[in-house]
This record gives C-alpha cells, sequence and structure tokens, in this order.
C-alpha cells in the first residue's frame, strides 16, 4: 500500500470569478444491525463522519481546494482520505454554493 502524502499550497489550485473552488463530501454508512436499532429489521442506522477544525471550535465535512488536475468527483475522494481517513463510493451530488473567505485570502486568490 502506499503512503498518502497531503497536497499542501494553493498554487494549483482553482479560482473562480473571486471564489476558490473546494470540494467536500458528507461521509457516512448505512446498516440494519437489528441488535443497535431495537431489534426492527426493517429500520436503518445512518452514521454520519464529521471531523474536528484545527482552526476553531465546531465539526464539519472534509473539504478542501479542487485543484487544476483533478475532477470534483477525485477531489472529494482526496479529502475525504486526507482530512478524515476514510474511503467509499460517491452516491450523489448535493450541489455547490458560494462562500468567500474574509479570513483567509492570499496571494493566489485573484482579489
Amino acid at each position: 500500500m502506499s503512503e498518502l502524502v497531503a497536497r499542501t499550497g494553493r498554487q494549483q489550485q482553482r479560482y473562480k470569478d473571486g471564489y476558490r473552488l473546494i470540494a467536500g463530501c458528507i461521509p457516512f454508512k448505512c446498516s440494519n444491525d437489528v441488535e443497535e436499532n431495537g431489534g426492527d429489521p426493517s429500520k436503518k442506522i445512518v452514521e454520519v463522519l464529521m471531523i474536528n477544525s484545527n482552526r476553531g471550535p465546531g465539526l464539519l465535512f472534509p473539504k478542501g481546494g479542487w485543484e487544476n488536475d483533478e475532477t470534483a468527483e477525485q477531489a472529494a475522494l482526496r479529502e475525504a482520505m486526507e482530512e478524515a481517513g476514510v474511503h467509499g463510493d460517491l452516491v450523489h451530488f448535493l450541489g455547490d454554493y458560494p462562500f468567500k473567505s474574509k479570513r483567509l485570502q492570499d496571494e493566489f486568490s485573484p482579489e
């Protein structure tokens, strides 16, 4: 098994209209363990994984910069492994939204 090396820096990251493009995911797993769900085999248990933030209090989903040499799907899978140590299958695209960080502007940001 090869060793995972996290990507660093923002030189290869994508920007559009002053926004840094990021990719992320909501890691989850489903099970229908009869013992855990009160004995009802028709009930499913869904567990969602969130991670701690290094920059402050609170939990968040794994996400990070979308780089020029990968698709959004590849970036989301990479970020899940880098930040949460999990891998899996992408099930569904949930959408996108604009978010502009006021605190994290740098020399690679167009503004």
